[in-house]
């Protein structure tokens, strides 16, 4: 259990929605590995660190995400947290929503604690989405985002010592 899971989450369809593929496409080249071309595509796996990608987070991923040691969520926001980019700790804490398809990353460590006795240390990487239409492309003030978010996953990966250095 020593690993570590970098997971984004969002509709790459949506412009800013799918900044977390962004992110960790960027995160991938500078880390030297093959960058996936598409959102469809998987991304490269590593010793240290594996890539997951995904629309949403549902209660299915609790079982694969509670073998981690180390869990960074990655996803957009629309503009309720101040900070244009934040990386914030994510504590176990089970969230009813009245929606049937949102999971925070709160209550998917709560079910990792519930059901699988193990809770990996977890954080949230949330930037700022200005635009959110039908689009693939980012839109530019969110763009204009990503290498800070790349730099402070680097860091959080850096201070947890997973990356060889």
């Amino acid at each position: 259990m020593n690993r570590t899971l970098l997971i984004g989450y969002g509709n790459p369809d949506r412009e800013d929605d799918g900044v977390a593929w962004h992110i960790l496409r960027a995160l991938v080249i500078k880390m030297g590995l093959p960058a996936p071309a598409s959102y469809e595509d998987d991304f490269p796996q590593n010793a240290q660190v594996d890539f997951a990608f995904s629309l949403q987070l549902t209660p299915e991923m609790a079982e694969e995400i509670s073998a981690y040691k180390y869990v960074c969520f990655l996803d957009a926001h629309t503009g309720a947290i101040p900070e244009p980019v934040r990386l914030i700790d994510v504590e176990s804490d089970f969230q009813r929503s009245p929606f049937t398809h949102h999971l925070t990353p709160q209550s998917l460590i709560s079910i990792c604690e519930t059901l699988y006795k193990s809770k990996p240390y977890a954080a949230l990487l949330s930037v700022r989405g200005y635009q959110f239409l039908f689009s693939r492309q980012l839109s530019e003030e969110t763009l204009a985002l990503v290498p800070e978010a790349v730099d402070l996953i680097w860091e959080w990966l850096g201070a947890r010592k997973i990356l060889e250095g």
